[in-house]
């Protein structure tokens, strides 16, 4: 019979800031509620709203845990009332909309996936944030379809060398844009027909060029600023332009009138606020399309480097540097 303990290490903002706000505290350990199991936690994704969060600028939810951490991987230790697909001693990976940083982590059963197949739990803690993000915002909303094209900004980083093997292994030519020769290699390694370091070039009119003209049919953004009125430039006739985070800022002037010559769609989600019942929605569409996969190894996270979950101020400042490929993963002992 596994022995739950009263109290656990966790990860706590103690007030936003930089990294070094990100302090190792004692916690009572969560339980889990109808729906729910209790996941004793090996590893946690570090993620862009991770940051945000401890910077004051992306709070959690209501009713959410205020420790920070959305995605995890580990063994389940107690199982709630009404969960019916999990039993103690599955071991998993799965969405949270919280509280990831820690010894021990509630998860809503719907949104709880399976390890692929001789994963291990850095590998699986890697998964779930970018997966979801890049399911929901390329293939639903973007729309992506095999045969078109896609420009996906932040080629590097989780969610784009998650998005640049999904596109390219489900039948579109992928162009990436990332900010090294090192990182655009990555890139072209993991799919991408043709990566733009925009330290160095116009990525608006390599497009152009590329594409003999006609621009892409979904750009996946995550910069903002001044690349509003670039993507639009970039994009095809009814083309799809999906934001996800505005790292150049929310706030742009821009000229929209190509939007209707080219009867373009311009769109955007956060995956964080929404319901369980619409994440589940999605981990079963993960599940359908992308773990077998997964499974197969056509597609696998690529990991950037792994930190203690005491040195999770370490991890921000690595995620902040720009300097890594991949995902970065807090262990848990």
């Amino acid at each position: 019979m596994t022995v739950i303990p009263d109290n656990m290490i966790a990860i706590e903002i103690t007030e936003p800031g930089g990294p070094d706000v990100l302090r190792p505290v004692k916690l009572s350990v969560p339980r889990p509620g109808p729906n729910e199991v209790l996941v004793k936690v090996a590893a946690a994704g570090v993620n862009r709203p991770d940051a945000l969060q401890r910077a004051g600028g992306y709070p959690p939810p209501p009713g959410a845990p205020a420790t920070p951490g959305l995605e995890v991987a580990g063994t389940i230790v107690e199982v709630g009332q009404d969960t019916r697909e999990w039993q103690v001693g599955d071991q998993l990976c799965a969405l949270l909309a919280g509280g990831g940083y820690a010894e021990y982590a509630v998860v809503p059963a719907p949104q709880a996936l399976p390890l692929p197949n001789g994963y291990n739990m850095v590998q699986a803690a890697a998964l779930p944030e970018t997966f979801f993000t890049v399911w929901t915002n390329v293939f639903e909303r973007g729309a992506l379809k095999p045969g078109e094209s896609i420009l996906i900004h932040g080629g590097s980083s989780g969610i784009g060398t998650t998005a640049i093997q999904l596109a390219s292994v489900l039948g579109s030519t992928v162009y990436a844009t990332a900010g090294s020769a090192e990182k655009c290699k990555a890139c072209e390694n993991l799919g991408a027909a043709q990566a733009i370091n925009y330290r160095k070039e116009d990525f608006g009119e390599v497009i152009e060029q590329v594409t003999e003209g006609a621009g892409v049919d979904v750009v996946l953004d995550m910069v903002g600023g001044d690349y509003f009125q670039k993507n639009i430039a970039c994009a095809a006739m009814e083309g799809r332009i999906v934001n996800i985070a505005f790292l150049n800022g929310p706030v742009a002037e821009v000229n929209f009138m190509p939007l209707l010559l080219k009867r373009l769609t311009l769109t955007g989600s956060t995956l964080r606020p929404r319901t369980v019942e619409q994440k589940a929605s999605i981990a079963m569409a993960l599940k359908e399309r992308v773990w077998p996969l997964l499974n197969d190894g056509r597609i696998a996270p690529v990991i950037d480097s792994t930190f203690p979950l005491a040195a999770a101020n370490d991890a921000h400042k690595r995620l902040e540097s720009g300097a890594h490929i991949g995902k970065i993963v807090l262990t848990v002992k």
